[in-house]
């Protein structure tokens, strides 16, 4: 395969911007309560999973696996609805990030409920994760770094 545009080197400005955004979310799921890093983890992996982001889907299951995820739950994340594995807080998680993957306007009922189980601040840290890791699934998908080369 070709080589596609260093992104990081090119854009340096632009990335910093976003491996900013990154620190600020690692700070606040490492402070939280509900959201936690392990359930950031499992977002960024379902994102990646529905945008079929091959690097970010190895980088994410390889962090999580890291982390204490065990490899069942990573497995059963494609149909986590399906699985028992899965937490209250982390249904939330993945039913708000499937969710508005899907586009649609969030009505009143579905936002009070899951701020009501999650935290406001943890809605607003949520959502800005879901797009962050859009974000970065765009970039990886449009110039292709090697699945694999991603080092911790």
């Amino acid at each position: 395969m070709t080589l596609r545009a260093n992104y990081f080197e090119l854009a340096s400005k632009a990335m910093q911007i976003l491996m900013n955004q990154e620190a600020y979310l690692l700070e606040q799921f490492s402070a939280s309560k509900t959201v936690t890093i392990p359930v950031w983890e499992l977002v960024k992996l379902r994102v990646s999973q529905i945008n079929q982001c091959a690097f970010c889907i190895d980088m994410h299951g390889r962090d999580a696996l890291n982390q204490g995820e065990t490899q069942q739950r990573i497995i059963g994340l494609s149909a986590w609805r399906d699985m028992p594995w899965y937490s209250d807080i982390e249904v939330a998680a993945l039913n708000w990030s499937e969710y508005l993957m899907s586009g649609k306007p969030v009505e009143e009922e579905r936002y009070e409920g899951v701020v009501n189980l999650l935290g406001e601040q943890a809605v607003v840290d949520l959502t800005i994760a879901i797009n962050a890791i859009n974000s970065w699934n765009r970039i990886a998908k449009t110039f292709k770094p090697e699945v694999g080369s991603y080092k911790q």
